[in-house]
């Protein structure tokens, strides 16, 4: 064996060594994570255990006794929580409320954005501060107000009421994290683009819109989520009626309503986090770099 191959050999000894060695060093801080981890999908483990059991086994016996023989799992509850709860109507009005929800405060908070980033207009600074002192305004101040005016234009129990209070209330987070990301792009970008004869709209829809799709997609994630578990609002400017109630409504009234036959809110319940769960995984790599680039530089 020649020197050479005698200390790569000894290279890769040593370096094997050291990766060894650190693997040991942060065992615990990884047997500690998993630990955490397994703490905090405990409940929801056992809520989609519970949602395939038969009631009766449900109201009396543990959900881990389900993996013991003999196993009776079943679809019952999902297909009474759909059927005679109302939850399949409510799923879609939840879907139909959240989409444009999440779309119009978007939609809107990007153009803003981009005005107070890159547009000179008198007041700008002033305005700006005005919008994201907005933030720590709470909610609940303003259900009174804004519900004694949906009822003078007639919009209280209609999905544009909840659509404009839904907007109203994401634009403030919007349009500051928006903000600080469209700032933090490249001026030589806008200067060059401008040289070419482009107009705002064109650097707006053809350079920002594109670079700016990991905080974009962050706050699909936020504004999705939020509006998809919302209760407060959607029970103050819809109330209780069917017809347009979401899935949050259906099942705190569930709560209320079938105290006997608690065992249902499991599936309901299950059926509630799936799409929001999807929406989160599906656009969990441009959530860091987002929420990042958005808080740090602006």
């Amino acid at each position: 064996m020649t020197t050479a191959a005698i200390a790569q050999a000894r290279e890769r000894e040593a370096s094997l060594s050291a990766r060894l060695a650190r693997a040991l060093s942060q065992g615990p801080l990884h047997v500690v994570v998993l630990l955490i981890c397994a703490v905090w999908l405990l409940p929801s483990v056992g809520l989609l255990v519970s949602s395939f059991r038969p009631a009766r086994l449900v109201a009396s016996t543990g959900w881990w006794t389900a993996f013991t023989p003999p196993f009776n799992f079943t679809l019952g509850m999902y297909r009474e929580a759909l059927s005679t709860s109302g939850m399949a109507q409510s799923f879609v009005n939840s879907l139909f409320i959240s989409i444009p929800s999440t779309v119009i405060p978007i939609m809107i908070a990007a153009f803003a954005a981009y005005a107070f980033a890159w547009m000179k207009f008198p007041g700008r600074d002033l305005l700006f501060v005005i919008v994201v002192g907005l933030l720590v305004v709470p909610l609940q101040m303003t259900l009174i107000p804004v519900l004694r005016l949906f009822n003078a234009l007639g919009l209280t129990g209609t999905f544009l009421g909840i659509w404009l209070a839904h907007t109203g209330y994401g634009l403030p987070f919007a349009v500051y994290l928006l903000r600080n990301f469209f700032g933090a792009l490249p001026k030589d970008l806008f200067e060059s683009v401008y040289l070419d004869g482009a107009s705002p709209f064109t650097a707006f829809f053809w350079l920002v819109l594109p670079l700016s799709v990991p905080a974009l997609a962050s706050l699909v994630i936020f504004q999705f989520m939020w509006v998809w578990n919302d209760l407060l609002v959607a029970l103050i400017y819809l109330g209780g009626t069917p017809k347009v109630a979401p899935m949050t409504v259906t099942i705190s009234n569930l709560v209320n309503s079938l105290g006997g036959n608690w065992q249902v809110l499991t599936a309901a319940a299950f059926i509630s986090m799936l799409l929001p769960m999807l929406v989160f995984f599906s656009m969990q790599q441009y959530f860091v770099r987002g929420i990042l680039a958005g808080s740090v530089k602006g």
